[in-house]
This record gives structure tokens, C-alpha cells and sequence, in this order.
């Protein structure tokens, strides 16, 4: 199922991964800065239709990479708002990003588990777990969105690996 395709009727609250989601995930390596990011084909007017639909859109991504000392927070943060800023230019928005920069995946914040929800849930207490979707590539995002109690779909990925580009269909 491609991003565009999901239908969104029965929720509110739009919660998204970002590699293989959003941008095309690169196999074996991070985007670590913006020149690494590209957005998936598609991607914008799905985010522009669901703008006009949802209250809440965010973002919740592993950004292990940072752990591990292969870029910063401040190169995240450039991504982040250079990818907002295009996907606004485009008539859709995020509402917020939550990531993770764990190391161990025994950390409650890094996806399985439900630590970025329960962030979101706080900062946006009239947030209701019952009309929030997940949607993401794979298999810790659907998971994830079993350990918050929410309903999750699996969508079509886009990876780039040695250069090639593949469509992954769940």
C-alpha cells in the first residue's frame, strides 16, 4: 500500500515514521545531512491531503545514528526543518517531531517501545490513542504502534542501496 492510498476516515492523529516513510532509506548508512534526503515519490500531496484531514501530524523516528556519532543533533535538526519547510511549500505540515537516539534497544523512547507516544501524549494531552494511525515501513513501526494501543499500516518503502533504487511492498 503506497502512503497516498491509506484511508484516514476514522482518525485524527497522524503519527509517521521518517526513513522508508517519508524519505527514501538508505540501507546501511543515515541520512546525516540534508544533501543525504530525498523524499519518497508521492510523498507530498499524500502529506497535503492528509493536512486538510488530520488535527495532529508527527513524526517519530530511531535516529541511532547520532549515538553513534555519525552526525549531531544540530544536522537533525537542519534535515528537520529544511524537510518542513518543503513539505509546507507543498500544502502539508508536521506538527511535530519526536526521535531517539538510543543506543540500546532497551530504551523506552526507542521504537518498539512506546516512549515518543507517551511524549506526545504529554505535550498534547486532547491527543486520544483510539483515532491516532501509524503509518511506516516496517515492522518496529507496526510494534510500536501495538504498544501504544493504536492502529498501525504498513506502507510501501523506497531503499536505495549501492546506489539502486527498490520499491519494498509490504
Amino acid at each position: 500500500m503506497q502512503l497516498k492510498d491509506v484511508d484516514i476516515s476514522k482518525y485524527d492523529t497522524l503519527l509517521l515514521d521518517r526513513d522508508g516513510t517519508i524519505n527514501v532509506h538508505i540501507i546501511g548508512d543515515y541520512v546525516r545531512s540534508w544533501s543525504d534526503f530525498e523524499f519518497i515519490p508521492g510523498v507530498f500531496e499524500a502529506l497535503a491531503k492528509f493536512a486538510k484531514h488530520f488535527r495532529y501530524i508527527f513524526i517519530v523516528t530511531n535516529q541511532r545514528g547520532i549515538g553513534k556519532g555519525k552526525y549531531t543533533e544540530h544536522d537533525l535538526a537542519d534535515i528537520h526543518a529544511r524537510m518542513r519547510a518543503e513539505i509546507e511549500n507543498h500544502g502539508g505540515r508536521i506538527d511535530g517531531i519526536y526521535y531517539c537516539t538510543a543506543l540500546d534497544e532497551s530504551d523506552i523512547r526507542r521504537k518498539p517501545g512506546r516512549g515518543m507516544f507517551d511524549d506526545i501524549l504529554q505535550d498534547h494531552p486532547d491527543v486520544e490513542p483510539a483515532k491516532c494511525l501509524m503509518l511506516g515501513d516496517g515492522d518496529v513501526d507496526m510494534e510500536f504502534a501495538k504498544n501504544c494501543g493504536i492502529a498501525g499500516m504498513k506502507v510501501d518503502s523506497v531503499k536505495k542501496e549501492n546506489g539502486l533504487y527498490r520499491t519494498v511492498v509490504q
